[in-house]
């Protein structure tokens, strides 16, 4: 036999079989190939209705008392709760928190503002609702936060005058008789001093926050757990994060030891 001819005969049918194998592929491979299934549609949820808000319910009226003459440290023997009072207003944050805290759950506040602070500008908005309704009340803390002993007659009439005016200005209400002393420095010049322009009650405490300076919650907690009790005066300040992180604590206190929060204005007639 001619090799070229065994050569064609031998590259023919490896040819061939080459085809034959890849059209049994072809058939294996249509075989497995997978069907389509169709792709479950998910069944629709409800959208959960929300909570309403639940409206603070004011505490009981009190029977006014007159208001006594002199310094005021505390509440009239009997009453069934505190007067929750919150000082100066550095952080405009926590000016903030207290006036969402006071309108979420109805706590009633005195704030004793110092004018120069932005952060009672800043949050006039949300504070005038509450300053109208009578829940939040406002009192002279002075314009910057001097001791009044260290000024003249003229000097402690000019910061409260012009705090004065910043508060009928911003507020629309007039913060009279009611002033803090910054640091609680007074005498009798500067009752004197401070009674000829209209406030005649200096208005202290008895209890204390201590939240003056930047400390934890879990400390501002404790000293609320020391002094909110029945007839208390309690002072607080709007100045450092700390306060913030206390104040749903605070608020859980008032409940469980069944206090109110008063106003001044709620306990005395002016």
């Amino acid at each position: 036999m001619d090799h070229r001819t065994t050569r064609r005969t031998l590259l023919g049918g490896a040819a061939g079989m080459l085809a034959a194998t890849a059209l049994a592929a072809c058939a294996t491979t249509g075989q497995a190939r997978p069907t389509r299934t169709s792709t479950p549609v998910p069944t629709p949820t409800r959208t959960p209705t929300a909570t309403p808000t639940p409206t603070p319910t004011p505490p009981p009226p009190l029977a006014r008392r007159p208001l006594p003459a002199g310094t005021v440290t505390a509440l009239p023997q009997g009453t069934p709760g505190i007067a929750w009072t919150v000082d100066d207003g550095a952080s405009s944050d926590v000016v903030e928190a207290y006036a969402r805290f006071a309108a979420t759950t109805g706590t009633r506040l005195t704030f004793f503002v110092n004018g120069v602070r932005p952060s009672w500008t800043e949050h006039a908005d949300l504070l005038r609702p509450l300053i109208e309704s009578g829940q939040v009340q406002i009192g002279n803390h002075t314009w910057d936060h001097p001791a009044l002993t260290k000024l003249s007659d003229q000097g402690i009439e000019d910061q409260l005058t012009r705090n004065h005016e910043f508060i009928e200005r911003t507020f629309g209400v007039d913060a009279r008789p009611y002033f803090r002393p910054p640091f609680g420095y007074h005498d009798a010049r500067v009752d004197a001093a401070a009674a000829r322009v209209g406030y005649s009650t200096p208005l202290l405490w008895y209890g204390t926050l201590a939240d003056s300076g930047n400390i934890t919650s879990d400390q501002i907690v404790g000293f609320a757990e020391q002094w909110f009790l029945p007839g208390h005066i309690v002072i607080g300040h709007a100045n450092f994060p700390g306060t913030i992180g206390a104040l749903p604590r605070l608020g859980q206190l008032l409940e469980q030891r069944g206090l109110a929060t008063h106003t001044l204005d709620d306990v005395f007639s002016r």
